[in-house]
């Protein structure tokens, strides 16, 4: 599956938009990083804890997407993004989005 936060795909034409495709995880740090990243925040700087929390989300919400596309009958996804909201102490609800559509 290819995927490009772009608008188009290098040297291929798309013969058919599919629609938005969308991937969501949310995320709790859970409580052996939230105490240790918590603790590192004090001191500032990388925490790497919360860091591995975000990146496994995103993966993970990534994966999502790519799926929804894949069941869909896509060829690529163009304008992929990403969006996160914190809408609880410690949850992330993060989504992975694009436009799937079909090449030519």
């Amino acid at each position: 599956m290819i995927v490009t936060t772009g608008m188009e795909v290098q040297d291929r034409q798309i013969g058919q938009y599919l629609g938005v495709v969308r991937g969501i995880v949310v995320r709790a740090t859970g409580i052996g990083r939230g105490i240790i990243g918590g603790l590192k925040s004090i001191a500032g700087g990388n925490i790497e804890e919360f860091a591995h929390v975000c990146e496994h989300a995103r993966m993970e919400a990534f994966n999502r997407m790519v799926q929804h596309a894949h069941e869909i009958g896509a060829d690529a996804v163009i304008g992929m993004r990403y969006d996160a909201t914190e809408f609880s102490q410690g949850s992330t609800e993060v989504l992975a989005y694009g436009t799937a559509v079909k090449l030519k």
